[in-house]
């Protein structure tokens, strides 16, 4: 008899007693283990979530065609590309598209049941392939993954900028590779304005045949409260997915479908959310290095991925609570081959970055 599922302990549930630690210091605990903006959406945003007067319909599951013009005026205007709206579709943020579509592609392809991910990455992806009963399959380097693994294979997922390496893959070699071995690209966009090394840039640059791009205004805007998100490419994955999140009743709240316009159509709040985390990047980047920790800036997104200076990262996370006052993830929340280095989300205000320097400079 099958064993039941059990879900496994959220990996952020075993911070608690850092947290405690950190709690301990004068001024209390910095949390920087989890990626939550502490900024404020622009204005604008605000105004159109409270002014829509959308809350007594059911809104578009696909996402009204403000909504998608609005997301494919973004792309162009941004990264770049050119995508019909019809091409385009909301998502409720994007964890739970994530999480859900392994389930979904399975119902359009039984025949397959793999999800190929990225060693050290978000560790929705592989729990998006356990949901769906699927075998979760990490790969280091695409050239690496098993010919075996790649003919089961119903999707790959890659991540430009990656949490939480910031780092920056190559997109036309994925796109490349999904097309010669048939299996769609799933690409998880939603750093993309948080580009530091050259511009930002899509798996769209490259063709919509055969892939997807997700983006999200959680990060970009500060709306991680609100869910919105979109997908975006291939038109025939797009409406296959669309139809089935139909069914399934996924909706972006009809307010937030109206703010997410106005967010997507404002570039300004961006630019100024950018240099404060280019700042604020530098400023942790500077308080490690006063205990050892000598951690490179990222290409791009906004977590240090700082190496443990004898490979012990829950030592290194234990003696920055105390220390420090700070909460921090160790890297094998992001998979195995994370163990030796920690995540450093710079998410707090200056403020608080600047008590951490301070306590760790003791």
């Amino acid at each position: 008899m099958p064993e039941p599922f059990v879900p496994p302990p959220y990996p952020y549930d075993r911070l608690d007693e850092l947290k405690a630690l950190g709690a301990a210091l004068p001024g209390g605990l910095v949390d920087l283990s989890i990626g939550t903006p502490c900024d404020p959406p622009p204005d604008v945003v605000l105004d159109a979530l409270a002014r829509s007067g959308a809350e007594r319909g059911y809104p578009p599951s696909v996402g009204s065609p403000a909504y998608r013009e609005s997301a494919a005026a973004w792309m162009d205007r941004r990264l770049g590309v050119a995508i019909d709206p019809a091409h385009i579709a909301a998502c409720v943020g994007t964890k739970e598209l994530v999480a859900g579509v392994p389930q979904w592609l399975r119902l359009r392809r039984p025949d397959l049941d793999t999800v190929l991910y990225p060693a050290i990455s978000y560790p929705t992806y592989a729990m998006g392939a356990t949901l769906a009963g699927c075998r979760a399959v990490p790969y280091a380097h695409m050239d690496d993954i098993d010919p075996g693994d790649a003919a089961r294979a119903l999707c790959l997922w890659v991540n430009v900028p990656g949490n939480p390496t910031g780092e920056l893959g190559d997109l036309g070699a994925a796109a490349t590779w999904g097309r010669a071995h048939g299996v769609p690209v799933l690409c998880d966009e939603c750093y993309v304005e948080f580009t530091w090394d050259g511009p930002p840039r899509t798996i769209l640059e490259h063709g919509a045949d055969g892939v997807l791009a997700v983006h999200s205004l959680s990060k970009r805007s500060n709306l991680a409260g609100a869910r919105a998100g979109f997908y975006a490419g291939d038109p025939e994955l797009v409406r296959y997915l669309s139809e089935v999140r139909k069914h399934a009743g996924f909706m972006v709240p009809g307010p937030v479908q109206a703010a997410a316009v106005a967010a997507w159509a404002d570039d300004a709040h961006v630019d100024a959310q950018r240099a404060r985390y280019q700042s604020r990047l530098v400023t942790m980047a500077d308080a490690l290095d006063l205990v050892g920790v000598d951690v490179p800036l990222p290409a791009g997104a906004f977590y240090l991925w700082a190496p443990a200076p004898d490979g012990d990262a829950w030592a290194l996370a234990r003696r920055l609570a105390a220390q420090g006052g700070v909460l921090v993830s160790p890297g094998e929340f992001y998979g195995p081959e994370g163990a030796g280095h920690v995540r450093v989300a710079v998410v707090q205000p200056d403020e608080r970055l600047a008590l951490v320097a301070e306590r760790l400079a003791r």
